[in-house]
């Protein structure tokens, strides 16, 4: 693969497998920015003239110029990889299924269409003609037309199991469901793997037709299927009712996927790490430690050393300052670094020390 954004990319491509893999190269591959960077930026092009924010987020040719541009300014040094991924909010899989989505600046929100927990037959059929779905054909095709051999074109976040639940039900409601029927329930929360899988494998064959890898939001790619599982719900809910509920939706997702990094909320959803470390897929867990008391990131270091003796590999956060004491305390193989920097220079710096960390 030759990308002109990113000369290196075989080599770190070359990292990036080796972590899969539970392997260590010269050193753990590091990507020079922070989970959720890409919702930080309101998009600006005010003056386009858009009547609405979603029509912003619906200007195919704006998100994808706005993407280059900024490509063509920036060095993406280490693993931090130039990829485009179609984003119309977490919730565009619900959006399929009727949900219309709220949008604001940075990020959009399902509106609830069920006031009832539905019977399997009750529940709305996948519409591949719904405007979200047709925008994440348009964009992904766009951006494939555009990227000739400059960028990565992934797919967009698709929030399922639990999550999609909550969407389509609201969240308070879906709470009340847990006691009201819960063999009901069991049924709604696995109501949606058939099409995530078909809407999954739709988009990773466009991409693979187009010498693609699979990527998504995360910036990590992989050869295969990559599939970032996750259930914020769970902060909500017991450790039964995640065993019972969501365990084993997550195990088919992960099944049918080749690399599968599990997107760990904050502290609640982590209270449920030892039922999902045991996902027979799963190659890693990305750890987001919150922001005020949960941080610094040494707190963390229990849950991160318990994650590494089980196999897994770790995605953390990090700021230059919390580097040296994290090196000491923990070891190398099997971390995947997010480090926001303020410069060339400072990311230089960070690459150097890293190659120097041994276990």
């Amino acid at each position: 693969m030759e990308l002109a954004y990113k000369p290196d990319v075989e080599k770190c491509l070359e990292r990036v497998y080796a972590w899969y893999e539970g392997e260590l190269l010269d050193r753990p591959p590091v990507r020079f920015s922070r989970h959720n960077a890409e919702y930080e930026s309101t998009g600006g092009g005010s003056g386009r003239g858009w009547a609405t924010l979603k029509d912003r987020w619906f200007d195919a040719e704006y998100q994808i110029e706005t993407f280059i541009r900024e490509s063509e300014s920036k060095r993406f040094l280490a693993e931090t990889f130039p990829v485009y991924w179609p984003n119309l909010g977490p919730h565009v899989f619900a959006a399929g299924f009727g949900c219309p989505c709220a949008y604001g600046e940075v990020t959009a929100w399902a509106e609830p269409i069920l006031h009832r927990l539905p019977r399997p037959e009750d529940i709305p059929a996948f519409d591949w003609n719904e405007e979200h779905i047709k925008k994440l054909a348009e964009l992904t095709n766009l951006a494939l037309e555009k990227a000739a051999g400059r960028f990565l074109v992934g797919y967009t976040d698709m929030h399922t199991g639990m999550d999609w639940c909550a969407a389509l039900r609201g969240t308070q409601e879906l709470l009340t469901d847990f006691y009201d029927d819960p063999e009901l329930l069991s049924a709604f929360c696995g109501a949606y793997l058939d099409d995530f899988f078909r809407i999954f494998d739709y988009f990773d064959a466009v991409l693979k037709d187009r010498g693609q890898l699979s990527v998504t939001w995360m910036n990590i790619p992989s050869p295969g299927k990559l599939h970032i599982p996750s259930c914020d719900f769970g902060a909500m809910i017991s450790g039964k009712q995640f065993e019972k509920f969501v365990m084993p939706c997550l195990e088919r997702e992960c099944a049918h996927m080749d690399h599968n990094i599990f997107h760990l909320d904050g502290k609640a959803v982590a209270r449920h790490l030892d039922a999902i470390l045991t996902l027979p897929k799963l190659n890693a867990v990305q750890w987001v430690q919150g922001v005020g008391d949960d941080e610094p990131i040494l707190q963390w270091m229990p849950l991160i050393k318990k994650i590494q003796a089980a196999g897994k590999g770790v995605v953390v956060d990090l700021t230059v300052k919390e580097l040296e004491p994290f090196m000491e305390q923990t070891a190398p193989r099997g971390i995947y670094l997010c480090i926001p920097t303020e410069s060339q220079e400072e990311e230089e710096a960070v690459l150097k020390r890293l190659e120097a960390w041994r276990a």
